[in-house]
């Protein structure tokens, strides 16, 4: 019976993490935390009955507590709750579904305390895989993506240790605005930029999908998971959502993993790795599908991708600065406070803004995240 623990487990990664426990029966669910939905993570500890949870605020824990109190299950709070949740002694895989960089210190906790990284966290290795990276390979831990693209990368890479690698082809369906000027983006409203053609997910990565801000963030976290450099990085835009990414060899063979749009399947890849289980749901069917087209991105239009790449050849902090700034500006997008295409704007401002550190530490980072917030605060 192995046993996770997860936190963000009513998000939709959280959410399909135990769909994929349920449907299987052999994986024990240790520890759960979420941010403010206790209403679901009622029933998540009804249904799994972990040993301990976390949720952020005192009001909210109090409730819960009180809710819960037959089933005298602890309910902890804040950073040490994430931290409790991420070190509990039972758990194996810390699942990291959590949203934003509030997953860095329990990430690094969850390693130094030796459990295996099922990543869905990407804000993680964006922002500090610098320090992630070595520190896994030090304490003999494994990085298990479950994002759908670097999942198939990581698939593709199976049976193959010790070939160089030529090229990851990462994919990107490219959203819900592929094709459009950025003139024909100027009066986009939230409800339009929700609206994704292939993939159910949160309202903070579905924008990020529609701006191709998440396929940025995605080359960077490639680049640290599997050892590549920035220029051994393509992204492909394919519409289809069926070839998750793929990796070019140095004899010029592709090896592409392919499959419905499913977030269960790179879920349960990393649960179970190495080993394939049954899963439920529809499958491929080639006949059906008929066409897989390409496209090459449109960084004219969809800039977030561009300033993606330029914070990580720039480096340092200036990563942290990107995606703290795209963070703050998405909430701006999401509470109508700005428009669309502000949202790159502030971006590439607060990259400008911020000071740069060449090999920032924890402390570092979290700093430069806040500088860049102080920063939006008082322009937008």
């Amino acid at each position: 019976m192995k046993k996770i623990a997860i936190l963000g487990s009513t998000g939709s990664i959280g959410t399909q993490t135990l769909e994929v426990v349920a449907e299987h029966k052999d994986i024990e669910v240790v520890a759960l935390a979420c941010g403010r939905n206790i209403q679901m993570l009622e029933s998540q500890m009804r249904q799994f009955q972990p040993k301990l949870v976390a949720v952020w605020n005192e009001t909210d824990a109090v409730t819960l507590r009180n809710s819960t109190r037959d089933l005298s299950i602890p309910v902890y709070t804040g950073m040490e709750g994430l931290l409790a949740v991420a070190t509990i002694p039972e758990a194996e895989i810390l699942v990291t579904a959590i949203v934003g960089m509030l997953g860095i210190r329990p990430t690094i906790a969850a390693i130094e305390a030796g459990k295996d990284i099922a990543l869905a966290n990407k804000e993680t290795l964006v922002t500090a895989g610098h320090l992630i990276i070595p520190l896994a390979k030090e304490k003999n831990v494994h990085i298990l993506p479950v994002d759908s693209e670097h999942s198939a990368i990581f698939q593709a890479l199976q049976g193959n240790e010790g070939n160089a690698i030529h090229k990851i082809l990462l994919t990107a369906s490219g959203g819900p605005f592929r094709g459009r000027t950025r003139q024909q983006l100027e009066h986009i409203q939230v409800e339009d930029a929700l609206k994704h053609p292939n993939w159910s997910m949160g309202h903070k990565i579905t924008i990020d999908s529609s701006t191709l801000v998440n396929k940025g963030l995605e080359v960077m976290e490639a680049k640290w998971l599997f050892g590549v450099t920035l220029d051994q990085i393509e992204v492909v835009v394919h519409p289809q959502s069926v070839i998750h990414s793929a990796v070019e060899y140095e004899d010029g063979a592709v090896i592409a993993q392919l499959g419905t749009p499913d977030m269960r399947l790179p879920i349960q890849y990393a649960l179970y790795y190495p080993k394939r289980r049954t899963l439920s749901g529809k499958r491929l069917d080639l006949f059906e599908l008929q066409n897989l087209t390409f496209e090459r991105p449109d960084l004219e239009t969809f800039q977030g991708l561009g300033l993606a790449m330029e914070a990580m050849k720039q480096g340092g902090n200036i990563p942290t600065a990107f995606n703290a700034a795209n963070e703050k500006a998405v909430a701006l997008f999401l509470n109508r406070k700005i428009s669309y295409l502000e949202i790159t704007d502030i971006i590439q401002a607060s990259m400008e803004h911020c000071k740069f550190i060449d090999h920032p530490n924890v402390d570092e980072i979290l700093a430069t995240e806040q500088e860049a917030y102080e920063f939006i605060g008082s322009r937008w």
